[in-house]
């Protein structure tokens, strides 16, 4: 397969990004990322605050177990309570009360999660709303529009995530359209004065499981010039070593000196590989979503807090991890929140899991520096793992 070279002129976009340290035996990297509202120490995990929100926790919270940088969603902020509003009220920041970093998604994504509800053009995107059934547009001039309203401090440009699996073709097709996008995106961010606010503007790489494809995207959105640079179109149902070959073929062709996200993953071990292939970012919905469902994330594996052996259980989720969680509650008591749906156990399970996610991603850092973050990470993978094989059987509600 061979895809059109795209050479737009460069533009001058010097990312505040910095490499602190590599890794002697992986592609890992410790780096600082400069925004508007604040630094971002990477290898980092993002909490999703779709619709202006980090569910079930307060900002508060969310500093108190060291989130740095939260993510919003373009699409569903624009649904409700739209843009506009939100840029008179002083923007997301000011709407939400966080006043660190944000990232906005492009709504990219929802353009692949509502394939029935959209078509898909070389214009944009039109679909319908799922609240009420809207004809909507969405093309590079609105989301851009959207996120210089919100004022986010990383917006990403619009593309397209072709689902799990997908003909070479439609790869091809959505590959050739995310570039055009992207160039238009960079274009009218520029336009709208942007850059000169401190705002960055990522690429996103798409190519599904075509390495080819990866490459070509890679380089050409390279072409573009941008601050930094995604990995899209993973975890959409593709098997775990497609995933990560996915991951694998993006990086080496993104530049060292500029931030790489990898969208929308994964599970601590997950997170752990990626670092070690060269990703800095990360958001996924999984610590929180499976904390309203009654599951906790431990270094030996996620518990189900359903389970009956946790009923007269004593301990916290995890001996001497300092939070709020962990500090007051035992695990009988959080189940006894979950088996009756009591909204306290979505909020402290929130708190537990977020933390535990970003104290790992906080160890990777630390490890980094140390100069062991590859023995450590092998390690800390295979007692995780070791204990989802041990796990006895989810049991039922009881």
């Amino acid at each position: 397969m061979i895809l059109a070279r795209f050479r737009p002129s460069r533009m001058s976009s010097t990312t505040p990004f910095t490499v602190l340290t590599t890794d002697a035996a992986s592609a890992a990297r410790r780096a600082r990322l400069r925004t508007a509202h604040g630094v971002v120490e990477t290898p980092a995990f993002m909490p999703v605050g779709t619709q202006g929100t980090v569910k079930a926790v307060t900002p508060a919270q969310l500093r108190e177990v060291g989130a740095q940088i939260i993510l919003g969603n373009t699409y569903h902020l624009n649904l409700r309570p739209g843009p506009d509003l939100i840029r008179d009220l002083g923007g997301l920041h000011a709407f939400m009360s966080w006043d660190g970093p944000i990232l906005t998604d492009s709504g990219g994504f929802q353009v692949f999660s509502l394939a029935k509800l959209r078509k898909i053009t070389d214009d944009g995107v039109a679909f319908r709303s799922h609240l009420d059934g809207a004809e909507i547009f969405l093309g590079p001039r609105e989301c851009m529009g959207i996120q210089a309203a919100l004022g986010s401090d990383i917006a990403m440009v619009l593309d397209e995530c072709p689902p799990w699996p997908a003909e070479a073709a439609a790869v091809q097709a959505a590959v050739t359209r995310t570039i055009r996008w992207a160039e238009a995106c960079r274009d009218i961010w520029r336009e709208l004065g942007q850059p000169e606010k401190g705002r960055h503007l990522f690429g996103i790489v798409q190519g599904s499981n075509f390495p080819e494809l990866r490459r070509a995207c890679a380089e050409a959105l390279v072409a573009l010039d941008f601050p930094g640079y995604a990995i899209g179109g993973v975890s959409v149902g593709e098997p775990e070593p497609e995933m990560l070959a996915a991951v694998a073929a993006s990086v080496p062709y993104l530049p060292a000196d500029r931030p790489r996200y990898v969208m929308g993953v994964g599970t601590p071990p997950q997170l752990l590989q990626m670092i070690g292939l060269g990703a800095d970012m990360f958001d996924c919905v999984l610590p929180t979503r499976l904390a309203r469902h009654g599951c906790a994330f431990t270094p030996d594996g996620p518990l189900n807090l359903k389970n009956a052996r946790f009923a007269r259980d004593t301990r916290p989720l995890v001996d001497g991890l300092d939070n709020y969680t962990c500090r007051h509650f035992t695990r009988a008591y959080l189940r006894h929140l979950t088996m009756c749906n009591e909204m306290l156990g979505g909020t402290l399970l929130t708190i537990h899991n977020l933390h535990f996610y970003l104290d790992l991603m906080a160890q990777a850092r630390a490890h980094l520096e140390a100069g062991d973050f590859t023995p450590w990470a092998k390690a800390w993978r295979e007692r995780y793992e070791a204990g989802v094989r041990e796990a006895e059987p989810l049991s039922a509600a009881e």
